[in-house]
């Protein structure tokens, strides 16, 4: 049977909420993470405490959560690693993500900074991004 055209929406809806507290078997928190994998605060220590984050994996899948280190440098270099993050959503329609507000907490950055580095994934119907991204994005 082919899947409608329609977007996909996740069980969270079509944005990522300011809170996740659980989530459904094929869905997967993205979080911000540091690239020692120390998931200490904010985001990362949900992730670790909840969605099967590991202590020492700063980058990737693990359990139903996906890190991207954002506590490394500027803008410039969160993007390899966003665009990694993009080919593997790609390459697994059968999940579903909400990228949380990444970077935008104990990294410093804000919104405006990081939301353009998610361009590629707009299109992608099981990509949820934070409301603030998508409104950037199709300013």
């Amino acid at each position: 049977m082919e899947e409608s055209n329609k977007t996909r929406i996740g069980s969270l809806g079509r944005f990522t909420p300011g809170m996740i507290r659980e989530l459904a078997p094929n869905e997967v928190f993205v979080f911000g993470s540091n690239l020692s994998g120390f998931h200490g605060a904010g985001a990362a220590r949900a992730a670790m405490n909840q969605f099967g984050a590991v202590w020492g994996q700063g980058v990737g899948l693990q359990g139903q959560s996906y890190a991207i280190p954002t506590m490394q440098g500027g803008v410039e270099t969160i993007k390899p690693y966003v665009d990694e993050f993009i080919g593997f959503a790609k390459s697994r329609p059968d999940l579903y993500f909400y990228v949380t507000r990444i970077g935008c907490g104990i990294a410093g950055f804000v919104d405006e900074d990081i939301a353009p580095l998610f361009k590629d994934a707009l299109p992608l119907d099981n990509v949820a991004l934070p409301k603030t991204f998508y409104d950037i994005l199709t300013k």
